[in-house]
């Protein structure tokens, strides 16, 4: 989540929050927030349903599955506790669809700034071994 902030943070910094990157980044922080949430009680499910709005439930699903506690104090997502996950979510209508689109595309625009040097003036050091070179 820290990590997630720090992008957050440079999008405001660069005045890109219009951009569409930040939307981008809300299936991210919802995976984020989705490891923090207790994953035990009807109640967590609940909650869990309620803030993943913008995670499919094949996302959702995928991330319980994949959990792995990080000490041996956590333990693993239950079976049961999926299954009532699935149970909650079986109305949603989601695109069957598992990863974000990465046909997805922001426009860059790089500034020309052009040389001052010119091609005549370029000397190229025998050491590149670019002998296949010639000087028009």
């Amino acid at each position: 989540r820290f990590n997630i902030s720090q992008l957050e943070e440079w999008l405001h910094g660069k005045n890109l929050q219009q951009s569409g990157a930040a939307q981008t980044l809300v299936p991210l922080i919802q995976a984020a927030q989705l490891l923090q949430l207790k994953k035990k009680t009807l109640e967590d499910a609940e909650a869990i349903c309620s803030l993943c709005t913008s995670l499919t439930t094949q996302q959702i699903i995928k991330i319980l599955n994949l959990y792995t506690p990080v000490n041996e104090f956590e333990e693993r997502v239950t079976v049961a506790f999926i299954r009532n996950i699935q149970k909650h979510l079986q109305e949603r209508n989601d695109p069957p669809q598992l990863l974000l689109d990465f046909k997805h595309m922001f426009p860059v625009l790089f500034p020309f700034n052009p040389s001052s040097i010119t091609m005549d003036s370029i000397h190229l050091p025998a050491s590149l071994n670019l002998d296949f070179l010639n000087k028009v």
